[in-house]
């Protein structure tokens, strides 16, 4: 299973692709200078297969390098973050 990360600007959304088809992706929009993620969806059939925590980790490894801060407004984004001490820093304050 190859999996594939990217930053959708003109949807306003990061996608994961999973051999080559849309798997899910993670709204977001950009306010005050910082990456606001509104909502995630992953395809029911990848579920529990770690798509959605890749999808989470690739969005925030992009965001951190683009030096943007993040406000989680969607509840898996804000749960995944919780889970990860090393992706803390990213939230606005």
């Amino acid at each position: 299973m190859s999996t594939e990360i990217t930053d959708n600007a003109g949807e306003g959304r990061y996608e994961i692709r999973v051999d080559g088809g849309l798997a899910g992706f993670a709204e977001y929009e950009r306010r005050d200078g910082a990456v606001v993620f509104t909502h995630t969806e992953v395809d029911p059939a990848f579920e529990g297969k770690g798509v959605g925590s890749a999808l989470a980790r690739g969005a925030l490894d992009d965001v951190r390098a683009k030096g943007d801060p993040v406000v989680p407004l969607c509840p898996f984004i804000k749960k995944w973050i919780e889970k990860h001490p090393d992706y803390q820093d990213l939230v606005k304050g």
